[in-house]
């Protein structure tokens, strides 16, 4: 320190604190960006690796040619929830749909989501230590994971081989399939009836699993268009059918009980592959099929 004239000059002394000071924040960053990395990004571990750009996934449909083309279909899991993927076994939470890293089990995610519905029931202005609500929370926890139990199954898991080499190329028809789904806008119900049908080519696919594939796609956070294509994609990618054919008509709880409130409202979707895009009467006779009573 040096005094000029009574006053004692504290300049010299401030700018190296603040160098110090300056170098100890730059250190501390980096150990957090590294420790970050470490236990955010990738699991396999206590490395640090570099965090590698996903691909879309990519799932198949029909061109006009009939040959199959990839295109991106949004809603499907990039990996299964489980801590046995290789390069997780120590991972307490990873990545699932790009959400970076969630709890290994759905039971584990209770907790917090009873946690975020007593939050709400407060902000409600209702009383959540009331009797009637007092196991609200891990109640409607519990039925929010039932209506999305969709985003931890997979195609191949729910066909279980149950593919099988058939001499048969005549229209297969499951209609009136019951829908149960979320509104992704709004978080209410939506549902109503799918009907499906395809046409084999040296392959048939056990009646239930597509039963099975409309639960898969319905059992989360859904529109109906999204879903009537993932449907119809699902079957696609299960048989190579010569062309397959979805329709989904839905009654939206978000256009009944809200909003415009149009309780006789339904919405009706399709999608056409393959030659039930390309042939008019292979269209029509389907349609008819689904129309019957």
């Amino acid at each position: 320190m040096k005094e000029t004239n009574g006053v004692t000059n504290i300049i010299g002394e401030e700018e190296q604190t603040n160098v110090v000071v300056k170098k100890s924040q730059e250190k501390d960053l980096e150990n957090a960006l590294a420790m970050a990395t470490t236990n955010g990004d990738h699991c396999a571990g206590n490395s640090v690796v570099a965090k590698k750009k996903t691909r879309p996934v990519l799932v198949k449909t029909w061109s006009e040619n009939y040959e199959i083309n990839d295109v991106e279909v949004p809603g499907t899991p990039r990996t299964p929830r489980t801590s046995t993927t290789p390069g997780h076994e120590k991972c307490t939470f990873h990545h699932d749909l790009e959400l970076d890293h969630r709890p290994p089990t759905r039971e584990d995610m209770i907790p917090e989501m009873s946690r975020s519905y007593r939050l709400l029931l407060g902000s409600l202005g209702e009383n959540p230590d009331r009797q009637g609500l007092l196991k609200t929370p891990e109640r409607a926890a519990k039925a929010m994971l039932f209506f999305t139990k969709g985003y931890d199954q997979s195609l191949e898991e729910v066909l279980n081989d149950a593919i099988f080499d058939e001499d048969h190329d005549e229209m297969v028809v499951v209609k009136d399939i019951e829908m149960f789904s979320m509104c992704e806008h709004h978080l209410v119900p939506f549902y109503g009836k799918v009907s499906i049908g395809y046409l084999p080519c040296g392959k048939i696919l056990g009646l239930s699993k597509l039963a099975r594939i409309v639960e898969i796609y319905s059992r989360r956070l859904q529109v109906q268009e999204r879903l009537t294509k993932q449907i119809a994609v699902a079957v696609t990618k299960a048989v190579q059918p010569t062309g397959v054919a979805v329709i989904v008509e839905g009654t939206h709880m978000c256009m009944v009980m809200r909003g415009v409130q149009k309780i006789n409202s339904k919405t009706v979707t399709s999608t056409m592959l393959g030659v039930f895009r390309d042939d008019p009467k292979t269209r029509e006779e389907f349609l008819n099929l689904v129309q019957s009573k």
